[in-house]
């Protein structure tokens, strides 16, 4: 399916890119979400008429989202679980965790916006995590698991 997206995607494409994408991933998550939209001649012309106010409201966004992650850079969390006298938690923290206790810091993000490459922490000890607040916008943050007994 032809499409025009109306934000930037990540590995898709820019604001105003006409790409070609599975029907499945259009229908179901682009367009419901209001990330894209059928590339016909009436929806382009309409984008274009459009144009300058879609790349200031996403310029905005992104201005946002470098100012949180200012404030956020650095930013270190600490999350108290269960855990055995080998230092292994019985469990894990996820991202959902992660998110929790950002939010507790006093931001809001959601757990998606979580990025863990080595999976769940299943020790105690400092982590760094990467938080996408944009998809041009990644923070570091450190974890700090704590373990109880």
């Amino acid at each position: 399916m032809q499409i025009i997206l109306l934000e930037k995607v990540v590995n898709l494409g820019n604001l105003g890119d006409v790409v070609r994408v599975k029907d499945g991933y259009a229908r179901n998550f682009l367009i419901p979400k209001g990330k894209a939209r059928r590339a016909t001649t009436a929806s382009i012309a309409e984008f274009e008429a459009k144009r300058a106010e879609l790349e200031r409201v996403a310029g905005d966004k992104l201005v946002a989202a470098q100012a949180e992650g200012a404030k956020m850079d650095g930013l270190m969390v600490q999350i108290t679980t269960k855990a055995g006298v080998d230092g292994r938690l019985f469990g894990s923290v996820t991202n959902a965790d992660i998110a929790e206790a950002v939010n507790a810091q006093g931001f809001a993000i959601q757990k998606a916006a979580v990025r863990m490459p080595e999976g769940p922490i299943k020790t105690i000890g400092d982590s760094v995590v990467q938080i996408a607040l944009h998809t041009d916008v990644i923070v570091n943050v450190t974890v700090s698991v704590l373990g109880e007994h």
